[in-house]
């Protein structure tokens, strides 16, 4: 059955959601469900996967090093995989982790029947993996600007010689000490290492499962982490059962001293084996309202409230009664991270650096009405984006407002006729400066939330004589085709994975075109700005290189960053212990489920 079957079904049908009788005839009795849906994924190799809901999963699935503590705020970062944090040397160029002994991948045919130790070599594997060209991994980029010594030119040996990557080749910036220490050394000092150490697609395979699998490695995740992928039937539903080979964990974590609801929440699960539930149910919907219809009759635990019912959940910002009644926990949290509108640097007609393509992309971006989407299509569950740097993240300034963050559609027209963008037929619509036609073509998915904002997008385009048409396709092929460079624009939105506004400005790295740099935009002076904030510490100085990167960013304006939305997550009572996670995405193992409260 197909996702459009899976909507038609009887909107927030048990049926449907793979939650009713049908899915309880195979569901073990007597175990602990949470039950949730997601948008739709790619698949589970870490090195590969790139979009967030398969990263829900791989967050899951396999464990990083390190982590964040599941309440505290300041976020505070943990060692998972490791021992303990990492040692560093004075210039933050050496970094020595120690794992745990006695931590096991979940069951293969792979291991031959026996279990598997994680031991510091899998690391080394895993994050070469990441360099190595055939994984195309949308990650690598950013692994890049750690500058692993060696790393970089074992993959250029790669490209260059047009061989397989050398797995077996050691570097010195990359090794296994002992059977459970792991020296990372870099090329230059990266005070904020650790934060890559701690991403969501940071744990280890198996080198043996990757080998057997071959391409099929995105549908046989095989980690560490509390859950196993137990059943997957793509863009339909996804099944994650307890790891039973996942070491013994106990729930643990470090409120602020006011943060009473934190504090509720250690009091009555601290000491608890983790994880708790025994299995997660995850049906994927695309589409808002059955998610809501499904939330509402208690087919699914958990929900993030689609902004198109916000006036039906959380009416001026408070939970609905009807809601409260029924013990419903609303929780408010403006997220780290942007929604924005790409514009493809290499098309000929929106890309370029020539001034009358600058203007271009200036002129659509301030003619974006970003404040009747927030009215319109988010229910007021937004903070308008002045930078790519969100919210939470350092280089992040309340105060810093710029073009980026305005709308001004005389302005934008006034651009247009002074770089030759006129309407020389008298159709409405203005042409290039050459007179060729122009006509912009944007990415598109088909769900309502983004046919309600193509509208807003063509009644502001046509607002400042610009024509403009829709192309919908999943949000998996259009993330393939933007990667690939063979979109004009696309409105897409991303999430920091760590405290640093560095995730951000990524964006804009010449190097990451292709994976984090969807626009594939590449200046020397942003390339320099983004060097300068590898290397300095938090602080004035730094704050002062994100204020001049904002700056460039705004100029080129290869994106127009729209909003940080605000994420109201609706929690049934039954749950417990839920809090919206800032920066990582496993939270399945920190909640509990009470099944006769559910009943």
């Amino acid at each position: 059955m197909d996702r459009r079957s899976v909507i038609g079904v009887g909107l927030g049908s048990a049926a449907a959601l793979g939650t009713g009788p049908s899915a309880s005839q195979v569901r073990p009795t007597g175990q602990k469900v949470l039950r949730i849906v997601s948008p739709s994924e790619t698949g589970f190799d870490p090195a590969r996967a790139g979009d967030v809901a398969s990263l829900l999963v791989i967050a899951h699935v396999f464990e990083p090093l390190y982590g964040y503590d599941p309440l505290a705020r300041p976020v505070k970062m943990i060692p998972r995989a490791a021992a303990a944090l990492p040692e560093v040397s004075a210039d933050f160029r050496e970094w020595t982790i120690r794992l745990r002994p006695n931590q096991f991948f979940s069951d293969h045919p792979a291991f031959g029947g026996k279990p598997r130790e994680l031991i510091a070599a899998d690391f080394v594997y895993s994050l070469k993996r990441f360099a190595d060209p055939a994984m195309k991994s949308p990650g690598w980029s950013t692994l890049d600007q750690g500058g692993i010594i060696g790393l970089a030119a074992l993959r250029r040996e790669a490209v260059d010689k047009r061989r397989p990557f050398d797995y077996d080749q050691p570097i010195e910036g990359l090794q296994a000490i002992d059977r459970y220490t792991l020296r990372i050394r870099l090329q230059a000092g990266r005070p904020r290492f650790a934060e890559q150490l701690a991403g969501n697609a940071s744990g280890a395979v198996a080198r043996e499962v990757i080998e057997a699998v071959g391409e099929a490695s995105m549908e046989h995740p095989v980690g560490t982490g509390p859950f196993r992928l137990a059943q997957w039937r793509r863009s339909s539903r996804i099944v994650l059962e307890r790891n039973p080979r996942y070491r013994e964990v106990t729930y643990d974590a470090h409120p602020a001293p006011g943060d009473a609801a934190g504090q509720a929440i250690l009091r009555e699960l601290k000491g608890r084996r983790l994880p708790m539930v025994d299995r997660v149910e995850i049906a994927i919907i695309d589409e808002s309202q059955p998610m809501w219809l499904a939330f509402l009759q208690g087919e699914i635990d958990y929900t993030i409230l689609p902004d198109e019912f916000i006036p039906m959940g959380v009416p001026g910002g408070r939970l609905a009664p009807y809601l409260a009644r029924r013990g419903v926990q609303a929780n408010f949290l403006t997220m780290p991270s942007t929604f924005y509108t790409m514009f493809n640097m290499e098309h000929p007609v929106v890309g370029g650096y020539e001034p009358h393509k600058v203007a271009l992309r200036r002129a659509i971006a301030l003619g974006i009405d970003v404040g009747r989407e927030i009215q319109l299509v988010r229910n007021g569950s937004a903070v308008h984006a002045q930078s790519t740097v969100s919210v939470h993240l350092s280089g992040y300034d309340p105060s810093f407002r710029c073009e980026m963050g305005d709308y001004d559609p005389a302005r934008a027209r006034a651009l247009l006729d002074l770089h030759g963008y006129r309407d020389r037929d008298g159709d409405g619509f203005r042409e290039q400066p050459d007179g060729a036609p122009l006509l912009l073509e944007m990415a598109t998915q088909p769900n309502l939330t983004a046919r309600q904002l193509d509208e807003l997008m063509r009644r502001d385009m046509h607002a400042i004589g610009l024509r403009i048409d829709f192309q919908p396709a999943t949000w998996p092929a259009q993330y393939k085709a933007a990667r690939a460079g063979k979109l004009m624009l696309w409105s897409v939105s991303g999430r920091a994975g760590s405290p640093d506004g560095l995730h951000g400005l990524y964006r804009y790295d010449g190097p990451a075109s292709g994976g984090l740099n969807l626009s594939r935009f590449d200046r020397p002076e942003m390339n320099r700005a983004i060097e300068k904030l590898l290397s300095m510490p938090d602080g004035p100085e730094r704050n002062a290189v994100f204020h001049e990167a904002k700056l460039i960013a705004t100029a080129w304006m290869p994106y127009k960053m729209r909003i940080h939305p605000v994420q109201i997550t609706l929690v049934h009572p039954w749950v417990k212990g839920f809090r919206p996670p800032l920066f990582r995405l496993n939270w399945f193992e920190y909640v509990d489920v009470d099944p006769a409260r559910r009943a």
